[in-house]
This record gives C-alpha cells, structure tokens and sequence, in this order.
C-alpha cells in the first residue's frame, strides 16, 4: 500500500461530492448509527446522495444503514450526515470503513458527531439508555493508521488522551440536564463482531473497564483525531449484557430498542448542533 493509494479514493470522492453540493458550508458531520437513522427527518435536506453515487465509497450492506449522504441544515447549522455507516465485519478494511471520515474532513469538516448502537455492561445501565463515550477500548485487532502516513492528514504518531471533546460532552450533559433525559457516561469498547459477545466475554470486556460494547465508532474517532476533527459520540444501549442473567438478543431487539431512544437521542445531537452556529 502507498500513500496515494489511501489519497485518491479520498480526493475522488471529495472531488465528486464538491462538483455536486459546491463549496458546501457544513463544518459539522453527523454519522448516525444501527436504527437511528430518523435524525436525518430534522435535517433541513438540500440534497440526498445514495453511498453508490460517489466514486470509492464503500456500499452499506446492513439492513438498518441507508446508505446515504445528506447535505443540509439542522437547527440552522450546515450539516453532512451520513445515514448509515461501515464495518468491519461487513469485510472492509480499517481504511476503507474510514474513509467517509477523510471524505467529511477533505470537504470541511470540523467537528463530528456519532451514534451507535451497543450492548450495555454497566450493571446501572438499562435497556434504550443513552451513554455519552468518555473514552474507548481498540480490540477489532486492527488500525486505520496503519500503512504510510499522509502528514498533510495528520502526524504519524497522533495523541488520543482526550478522543471525545470535553465542550462537546458539556454540551451534551447540559442538553440533556435542560429536557430531562437521563445520560449515563462511560467507556466504549470496540471489537470485531459480527457475533454478538459470550457470557465469559463480557465479563472479561467488564473486567478490563468497558461500560458498552460495539462493533463501529472507534476507527472513525481515530480517523477523525488524526486529521484534527473534535468528536462527541452517544451509544444508545440495545440489551443489557449482565452474565448472570443473559438473554439471547435478535436484530430485531436490537432495532426496537434504538427506536425506543432516538427521539432523545435526536434531541441531545440537535441541541449539541445547535451549539456549533
């Protein structure tokens, strides 16, 4: 792999999305997440672009991700959303499952927000609780840095003591104190999917401080702090992963419960948007 084959898809795609939407003026992405793509219904839509109109996109392939662009405003403020996202387990590489993170930055991106969908470990969370990511746990066992560095993207080496904006989390904590939704905090951990984790699995993801588990977030913050984005992510938590008392747990759960939370979900990102004018 060289450097330019990480730059051309990116510059493709950027080139692409520029001749369509001009010089767009949103400084704000917004990657929505498994079931909790309706934020996109408060997005003032200037234009909607299918992932299989742009050059080098990736395809989603997950039933409940669009698979979409959304260009327009959200209480006022310029927004690129991205209604559905990219996995590893779908057989992307690191780079490639990032690369719409290069794409929004290449195009102005300056702050990004997220959601997900994850299994709750915390013993205080419940089901369709909304948790604010603290911080992070890599065990997908791979890195979207690997390979040549691009420095016009980033330094080889980049600092992530601090991978989620502390304004934008006080942002979040003062949107949700103001509407009454409670918003619990913690550490997300990533791995591999697509299986969800075993009893022995959890307590052992438990045990090495992680709050939640997902399969998505975490290359995409990485890919964001390497290129200087500020990151604010929100999992909205599905089932509760309790070993002593775990239940199997269908897409279709999974699907009932992210429902169940996005309107306050949308509410919170809306607010923390709204911010960013």
């Amino acid at each position: 792999m060289t450097a330019d084959d990480l730059t051309r898809p990116v510059q493709e795609a950027a080139d692409a999305l520029r001749q369509r939407l001009g010089d767009s003026p949103a400084r704000v992405g917004i990657i929505l997440g498994t079931g909790l793509g309706k934020l996109v219904d408060e997005i003032e839509v200037q234009d909607s672009i299918r992932y299989d109109e742009i050059p080098s996109m990736p395809l989603s392939t997950v039933e409940s991700h669009v698979g979409r662009l959304i260009y327009g405003t959200l209480r006022g403020v310029p927004v690129l959303a991205m209604q559905g996202r990219f996995h590893l387990y779908e057989g992307y590489s690191a780079h490639e499952i990032t690369r719409p993170v290069r794409v929004l930055a290449a195009l102005g991106v300056e702050t990004l927000l997220i959601s997900n969908a994850a299994g709750g470990m915390n013993p205080l969370f419940q089901r369709a609780d909304l948790m604010l990511l603290t911080d992070h746990i890599n065990l997908q066992g791979v890195n979207p840095l690997t390979g040549p560095n691009v420095d016009e993207w980033g330094p080889r080496f980049p600092d992530m003591s601090e991978p989620y904006d502390e304004d934008l989390r006080q942002s979040a904590e003062a949107a949700a104190l103001k509407r009454g939704v409670k918003l619990q905090q913690g550490v997300y951990v990533a791995v591999e999917g697509p299986n969800l984790e075993t009893r022995a699995e959890y307590r052992f993801l438990r045990t090495i401080g992680a709050d939640a588990v997902g399969m998505s977030t975490v290359p995409e913050v990485i890919v964001a702090k390497h290129m200087g984005l500020r990151c604010m992510a929100i999992s909205v938590i599905t089932d509760e992963c309790f070993p002593d008392a775990l239940e199997p747990v269908s897409i279709a759960d999974v699907l009932t419960a992210a429902a169940e939370a996005e309107p306050r979900l949308t509410q919170i990102m809306g607010d923390v948007v709204e911010t960013l004018a």
